[in-house]
């Protein structure tokens, strides 16, 4: 209000002036209301347009994010939060609830950390900046650091008294830059081992808060591997609580378990939970209730002080989030195909995946060759790719088929001997490039070849350029573990002839660890019983070949190192269990060859091009391409078993007090 001098003091104007003006000074003085997170994401969070449920935020919507978010409030004594959720169940919209409260009331230094750069630009566009657009307590708070108008900085940011660090954990420099007080890190399984050979990155960030008394630290991720999970290890350092939910029938409180979802054989949408003290199958209209009346149990008493730890599955979802058919119908889908089932462990389950240690039997695979001559192409594969091991005194060349649903067939292996330093054993290598293999259509080429780097690398470098990148391409193992079958090629500079050239041959990491993972899921595969039956996806097919190649094809075992009784991701690794493994590298490279030329992207109608090409009728569908193809399990898993109903009367009272949505 504006005082002029020509209002009396005594007016009636001047006095409610003079009024006004006292209680906005009171107001400036009075300290914000003290709230938990949850009341703060209730009371001023808006979600965007672009949310699947945008409009104002409402925690009893998913009741068990309440307890997790009011542990990262101010007034909390609880300094870390890991949580280990299943995809989709709100641990992002935790994340983002906690950095519009930090910026409104509780400002300070803070740092956002996702698994690359890249992630983080699209997140800051896609997530932060919408959080304080769309919230009318935050609107206009958040201003791009160090840029003049007109410019964009979306990886560094201030609001009024505290600034804003979003940054890959690729990146030491940017995880060392400025101490903070609240550091936010999602889907830290992405995190890389080692970065720019400064050590772990987490451990990186967790020395930023090292100074600042009430420090907050908020872990996030849906897990990967046991022993090598990134969020497992920081769930176990706190007390991995799980969510209670209470039986509508019984009232028995208890976590709900995968192993007692229900539904009758071949009909997901029948699926129901059964009670694991009376039995009866409880519908799952009455999950909001559950849910509303559901709490956390800690499980582990020997928690560090001042860590909290939380994991769910998706059993939990929301009503119109995820349903249990849903569920039961991914299950079935991947009964038959391992990686499909390990996605859904780690999406769906919100566990770890346990594949290490295991080495199929070699012995199995050598009784089940097949008739098939080498040199040979079966009618279904129709892509050709080869993987080539280089050594002191020979190179070795696996040649393989590939059909739909990553299907293979061992076409040709070859050890050409002679020492790699010299001319001859190079020519060979070109002469079984450039050779056609017989198929029922005609003669195929090599479309890929890749070959590893690790020895003699300027010797390959040469060879690689010789010849067209888009059939030869030179490879080499991630220095850490690379979450891809391949990554986006570099060019390196080589040394040939003591000349340096400027523009180096483009060379491919690949995730060995991973793609050997994938080699040995696929290798434990079984033929399916009955006629017209095709084997499931990723079967791998052999000719007759002796013990050895079998013994080299299955010659690594992973391991994890124990560290102080605490099993690292950094500290897991393949190991030889003999002392020949080509077999093995050769097949490693032959799939990455089959990724970089596009192989796992094909459609139904790439492959009907293929044939079409090749003259052949259309091939048989295999078991992913419809109904009715996929092979009959040889047993049914005890979660698909229906239970029996149960004559367990519901009481009236506790069901008068649920809400069903």
């Amino acid at each position: 209000m504006t005082l002029t001098s020509d209002l009396a003091p005594d007016s009636a104007l001047f006095v409610a002036g003079e009024a006004s003006l006292a209680q906005a000074f009171r107001d400036g003085l009075r300290p914000d209301e003290e709230l938990s997170l949850s009341e703060w994401a209730d009371r001023y969070r808006e979600l965007p347009k672009t949310s699947p449920e945008p409009g104002r935020w409402h925690t009893d919507r998913a009741p068990y994010l309440r307890e997790p978010m009011d542990a990262l409030s101010p007034g909390s004594e609880v300094n870390e939060v890991a949580l280990q959720f299943a995809a989709q169940l709100g641990k992002t919209e935790i994340l983002l609830n906690f950095l519009g409260q930090i910026a409104h009331q509780a400002p300070g230094p803070t740092m956002l950390v996702w698994p690359t750069d890249k992630v983080c630009k699209k997140n800051s566009r896609l997530r932060v900046e919408p959080l304080f657009d769309d919230c009318e307590v935050l609107r206009g708070k958040l201003k791009d650091k160090n840029v003049r108008d007109g410019g964009n900085n979306r990886l560094e940011k201030t609001f009024p008294g505290g600034v804003l660090i979003i940054c890959g954990a690729n990146s030491g420099s940017d995880l060392r830059s400025v101490p903070c007080k609240y550091v936010l890190m999602d889907e830290i399984d992405g995190y890389p081992l080692d970065v720019d050979g400064e050590g772990d990155p987490i451990s990186l960030v967790e020395a930023r808060t090292a100074n600042f008394h009430g420090y907050k630290l908020l872990k996030c991720s849906t897990p990967t591997f046991e022993g090598t999970s990134r969020i497992e290890q920081e769930v176990k350092k706190g007390d991995c609580r799980r969510y209670e939910v209470p039986c509508p029938h019984c009232e028995h409180y208890q976590f709900l378990e995968w192993k007692n979802l229900r539904w009758e054989d071949g009909k997901p949408k029948t699926a129901a939970y059964a009670c694991s003290h009376c039995g009866t199958l409880i519908e799952e209209r009455f999950k909001p209730g559950m849910l509303e009346l559901g709490r956390w149990v800690a499980t582990n008493p020997n928690a560090t002080p001042g860590v909290r730890s939380y994991l769910l599955n998706r059993l939990y979802a929301p009503l119109g989030w995820s349903s249990w058919a849903q569920c039961a119908r991914k299950w079935i889908e991947s009964e038959h195909d391992k990686e499909k089932r390990r996605a859904f462990v780690n999406l769906v389950l919100g566990e770890t995946w346990r594949d290490g240690g295991v080495v199929p039997n070699w012995e199995r695979l050598w009784n089940r060759q097949e008739d098939y001559r080498e040199g040979t192409v079966p009618r279904r594969g129709l892509v050709l790719t080869a993987g080539v091991d280089v050594q002191k005194d020979r190179i070795e060349v696996e040649v393989v088929a590939w059909g739909r649903g990553l299907e293979s067939w061992s076409v040709d292996y070859a050890v050409l001997a002679g020492l790699v330093l010299e001319d001859e054993v190079w020519g060979e290598l070109d002469r079984l490039l450039a050779r056609q293999y017989a198929h029922e259509g005609g003669n195929l080429p090599i479309r890929m070849l890749a070959i590893d780097t690790g020895y003699e690398s300027n010797k390959v470098y040469g060879w690689v350029r010789k010849h067209s990148p888009h059939q030869v391409v030179a490879v080499n193992g991630a220095r850490t573990n690379l979450p891809l079958i391949v990554a986006q090629p570099t060019a390196v500079e080589v040394t040939e002839g003591g000349k340096k050239r400027r523009r180096g041959v483009k060379v491919w990491p690949i995730g060995t660890g991973l793609i050997k993972t994938q080699v040995y899921s696929f290798l434990e595969q079984e033929l399916p019983g009955g006629e017209g039956k095709l084997p499931p996806p990723g079967f791998m097919h052999f000719p007759k070949r002796d013990e050895e190649w079998f013994r080299q094809l299955t010659a690594e075992a992973f391991r994890t190192r124990s560290i102080g009784g605490h099993r690292r991701r950094s500290h897991s690794y393949w190991e030889k269990t003999r002392e020949r493994n080509e077999a093995l590298d050769c097949r490693v490279y032959a799939r990455a060859a089959a990724a970089i030329a596009g192989v796992d992207r094909y459609e139904e109608r790439h492959w009907r091009e293929i044939e079409d090409a090749l003259g052949l009728a259309a091939a048989p569908a295999t078991p992913q391409d419809g109904p009715g193809t996929r092979p009959e399990p040889e047993r049914r898993p005890e979660s698909a078993q229906p239970a029996p109903p149960s004559d367990t009367p519901r009481p009236s009272g506790f069901l008068s007090r649920w809400r069903t949505r």
